[in-house]
């Protein structure tokens, strides 16, 4: 083969390679950038396991109901994938946090923002805020509440050095002396033993107080106010491809109204109200 054929072969050759390499990694047409998910085409998104209400229901992400489940559901349309093409896997809360590889492509399970945590993930931006909420126990008149006023007079506990003393007192401001304790579990136990009528903490802790601390709980609402209010965002493994474009979705349901449509259906409506 003369010189000139083989540099002919060679370019061609060099061309042939970059077009195929061209098909690997371009962005597909349907589901996002395929070049940074997992699995082409797919969009694998985490949660704990298990996963408590109300943020999924049932422990069950695949049926798009509970507040976060519904929340990602949403994300991956925006991003052009089909609810057929999302898969769920399970992680720990301190796996998902941790520097190293992911299985996963987004993770969902009230991660807060923080730059400790930027260090070794990535964050969206955030799809909610948390506000403070009231807990009584099933039976006392602070568990019968339906506005603020109806809270005025009854005796009610939080943890030293949280959001929610100044939220009671701005939002609540309540008669008798606010009661401070240590720790959120000293306030439970206030509540159990009749010494409060109350307690107030940030929602997530109202759900886990409710559920798993008390046998009687009930939670009255939540305080319409977002003073220190935790930011709530999906974590991505550290430098994704897909970060920008996640926190453009996030982004795009809050301006078009659907993270508040979701947030008033799954945590408002399934028995956390604002109170008046």
């Amino acid at each position: 083969m003369s010189r000139t054929l083989r540099r002919t072969a060679l370019i061609a050759a060099g061309a042939a390679a970059i077009l195929a390499l061209s098909a690997c990694t371009a962005g597909g047409t349907d589901g996002g950038d395929a070049s940074a998910t997992i699995t082409e085409g797919k969009l694998t998104i985490a949660t704990g396991e298990p996963a408590y209400a109300p943020w999924v229901l049932e422990d069950a992400p695949e049926s798009g109901e509970g507040f976060e489940a519904a929340v990602a559901y949403a994300v991956a349309e925006e991003l052009g994938y089909e609810a057929d093409d999302v898969e769920w896997v399970r992680t720990s809360f301190d796996a998902a946090i941790a520097p190293g590889p992911k299985d996963f492509d987004l993770n969902i399970q009230q991660f807060s923002v923080s730059e400790e945590r930027a260090k070794a993930v990535d964050f969206s931006s955030p799809y909610y805020t948390t506000t403070q909420a009231v807990v009584a126990a099933a039976g006392t008149d602070a568990a019968d509440a339906n506005s603020i006023a109806d809270l005025k007079d009854a005796a009610i506990g939080v943890a030293s050095g949280t959001t929610s003393l100044t939220v009671v007192e701005d939002v609540i401001a309540p008669t008798q002396d606010l009661q401070v304790f240590n720790t959120v579990d000293d306030v439970v136990a206030a509540l159990q033993n009749g010494t409060i009528d109350a307690m107030v903490t940030d929602l997530p802790g109202a759900f886990y107080v409710r559920d798993a601390q008390l046998d009687d709980g009930v939670i009255v609402g939540q305080l319409d106010s977002s003073t220190g209010g935790d930011e709530f965002a999906f974590v991505l493994p550290k430098d994704s491809g897909l970060t920008a474009e996640v926190t453009a979705a996030v982004d795009a349901l809050r301006e078009n109204g659907t993270l508040d449509e979701l947030a008033a259906k799954w945590i408002a409506d399934q028995g956390a109200p604002v109170l008046k």
